[in-house]
């Protein structure tokens, strides 16, 4: 099985963009499921019904959340409704809307999709997220597991893929923006790249306008982020997974233009 996990998409500009290149991408490389983080899909921040169908429509199957997914209050019963989108898993069920794992039949197989957020630098008052994920694994469904860890650290990226080394199908990091070099199989079959990347303008800041960006670091004054417009890319991977024994052969990672 051929899944295709995309980067965080910036605003409608990184929407538009996958739409003009993923279902060409699913025809030519056989991809059987799209996983794509959509927490910076509306432009300014976070997600909204309107950009989360935008990406259904454009052959996405799963969308994945992160410290930005309740930005938007309008997404709320969207979350709760929707059996296709995943928060943090992290986050109290007793007050947050949505789910953190969905698990998406696919005919011959059915694979579960968690999100989690990792604890350094971002929302250190959530539960911790290796607690979590052994939690969450006894509600996945089937040998297919792909978890998307929205997490600030690298260090703490790498450690959940291999705390997760042999229990999962793939590990795929986000919320940097920045696509890493590290895509691989890990020792015990699961595939992991610390992140996937960006869906979004090339030249950014994480999507925003340069000089907002360095003039926010010059300053230290408060700034509204403007999306910046111009080429973009959509950034990805590919884990090529054996249907019978849910371990991952390959990993390819992707950036299109």
């Amino acid at each position: 099985m051929r899944i295709l996990c995309i980067g965080d998409v910036v605003g409608s500009i990184g929407c538009r963009f996958l739409r003009s290149k993923l279902p060409a991408l699913k025809r030519v490389k056989g991809v059987d499921l799209v996983i794509c983080n959509g927490e910076n899909s509306a432009d300014g921040n976070g997600i909204t019904p309107t950009s989360a169908k935008f990406l259904f429509d454009s052959g996405v199957d799963a969308i994945t959340l992160g410290n930005h997914a309740f930005r938007r209050r309008e997404a709320y019963d969207y979350f709760d409704s929707s059996p296709f989108v995943a928060r943090p898993a992290n986050f109290p069920d007793s007050s947050a809307p949505g789910r953190g794992i969905v698990n998406i039949d696919c005919g011959r197989r059915i694979v579960s999709v968690i999100n989690l957020m990792g604890n350094m630098y971002l929302e250190s008052g959530l539960d911790c997220a290796f607690d979590v994920i052994d939690r969450m694994l006894e509600k996945a469904v089937g040998n297919i597991i792909i978890v998307d860890f929205h997490a600030e650290a690298t260090s703490e990226k790498r450690a959940m893929g291999y705390y997760l080394d042999g229990r999962v199908s793939a590990v795929f990091g986000t919320h940097t923006h920045v696509q890493t070099s590290d895509a691989q199989v890990l020792p015990m079959g699961t595939g992991y790249i610390t992140d996937a990347g960006m869906t979004g303008t090339v030249h950014s800041v994480l999507g925003v306008k340069t000089d907002i960006v360095i003039q926010k670091f010059r300053t230290k004054l408060p700034a509204r982020f403007d999306l910046a417009d111009g080429r973009c890319k959509m950034e990805c991977v590919i884990f090529d997974i054996d249907d019978r024994s849910g371990r991952c052969v390959n990993v390819e990672s992707l950036r299109i233009e």
